[in-house]
């Protein structure tokens, strides 16, 4: 599998979570955008894992994502994926989509301010754009994971 970045792109009703040791977070009514890395050796494979926590749920969370992916108020609307080895790229991209950031959200292993932003309606143009800008190619998918 191609190793690369990507976005979960997530709407939600107005509600709060409790993400583990960032404690609890109220999440406004919206869309959030999720950036994260998938360099390892399963490579963009880490999409599926995100899809099946949403799809089946979790026992115990381990990425700050996991909190919201579980959550009855976030449905999972689409992945944007992009193919590249630059392990920089997954920041450029959080720093573009991370307007309204969700401050420490699932960057703890960066110096990022955020991981996870939110935006009024939905993002896919954004996401677009920032990919663009960045010269990668992006492939947005649409899911049926619709719970709320």
């Amino acid at each position: 599998m191609h190793k690369g970045i990507y976005c979960l792109v997530l709407r939600n009703v107005s509600c709060t979570v409790d993400v583990g040791a960032l404690g609890p977070l109220h999440f406004a009514r919206g869309w959030h955008v999720y950036t994260g890395s998938a360099q390892g050796p399963g490579g963009l494979a880490r999409v599926s894992r995100h899809i099946r926590v949403k799809r089946e749920g979790i026992r115990s969370p381990r990425w700050h994502i996991d909190y919201l992916l579980v959550h009855p108020g976030f449905e999972l609307v689409s992945v944007a994926c992009a193919p590249t080895q630059d392990h920089e790229n997954e920041c450029r991209i959080a720093g573009l989509l991370t307007i309204a950031p969700i401050n420490d959200f699932g960057s703890s292993d960066c110096s990022c301010r955020s991981h996870l932003g939110y935006f009024r309606t939905n993002p896919e143009n954004e996401i677009t754009s920032a990919f663009s800008h960045m010269d990668l190619t992006v492939s947005i998918t649409k899911l049926n994971i619709s719970y709320i």
